[in-house]
């Protein structure tokens, strides 16, 4: 006789993805305030959430998307950035420190972990961007607009990592208006990365996912704080007012969309 474990009771489901969401916006407040040990925040807030990411793609679909979600963005994070690496396409020509610790294939373990954080909250939110988009238009409509929300949350995330020392620009010329660390290659190698992870995200959920079982509000909690939230400590603690305005003006752009739509729902 063959027993099973028994799925997570209802409450424990619930509340996991948002005990783990509340210990990365705690542990991205303290980030600006540490006077040092930054590098053991930074590790802690990428596997807070990364272990969110996949943690809630598990308990709200299942399972085989949660493994699912874990393999693929994890491969398709290595092999962009050895690429990357090996060639400067599609970001330009960047080189990563030694602080960042142990690497496969050039990459250090801690950037795959990153594009998890990122990957599966961009996705839920491209979801609901989407949802107004007639159903024909509906799929090309989330990937888009998950690649788009992928590439911005770097917006913010890079000029923080550069100045951290993180990594370095060979040629950080020409960027964004206000970011003079990070050049625009970056922002159109993220676009075209992020269509293809998105792309093939949501062909994993498709094949592999069960109806939801649990909200998205915490993973997209996680979104908007290191995005707005991010905003807030580059404009008051870390010297950065570009990306500070970038993130402010992304974030901004994102909520006035999510309002209209909610504001034209039947």
């Amino acid at each position: 006789m063959t027993t099973t474990a028994a799925p997570p009771a209802p409450v424990l489901r619930r509340a996991l993805p948002w005990a783990l969401a509340s210990a990365l916006v705690l542990t991205a407040i303290a980030y600006p305030l540490a006077d040092t040990n930054r590098n053991a925040v930074s590790w802690a807030i990428v596997l807070l959430g990364a272990a969110l990411s996949v943690v809630h793609a598990w308990l709200s679909r299942g399972a085989r998307t949660g493994v699912g979600v874990l393999v693929l963005v994890g491969a398709v994070a290595v092999g962009f950035e050895s690429v990357g690496l090996a060639t400067g396409f599609p970001y330009g020509s960047y080189t990563y420190s030694d602080v960042l610790g142990p690497t496969l294939l050039g990459v250090p373990f801690l950037v795959p972990l990153a594009w998890l954080m990122m990957a599966w909250p961009s996705w839920l939110l491209g979801g609901r961007l989407a949802r107004p988009v007639r159903p024909g238009r509906r799929r090309a409509a989330r990937i888009a607009w998950s690649a788009a929300v992928f590439a911005g949350w770097d917006v913010v995330l890079d000029p923080q990592m550069v100045d951290a020392g993180y990594w370095t620009w060979a040629h950080p010329s020409p960027g964004l208006p206000g970011i003079d660390t990070v050049p625009l290659t970056n922002l159109a190698g993220w676009l075209v990365a992020g269509a293809v992870l998105m792309t093939l995200l949501d062909l994993l959920v498709e094949r592999t996912a069960t109806p939801p079982a649990v909200g998205d509000a915490a993973p997209l909690l996680a979104l908007a704080w290191m995005t707005l939230g991010g905003a807030l400590a580059h404009a008051g603690w870390l010297g950065l007012p570009g990306s500070a305005a970038w993130g402010a003006g992304l974030g901004a752009a994102v909520l006035t969309v999510l309002a209209v739509q909610h504001a034209r729902q039947p």
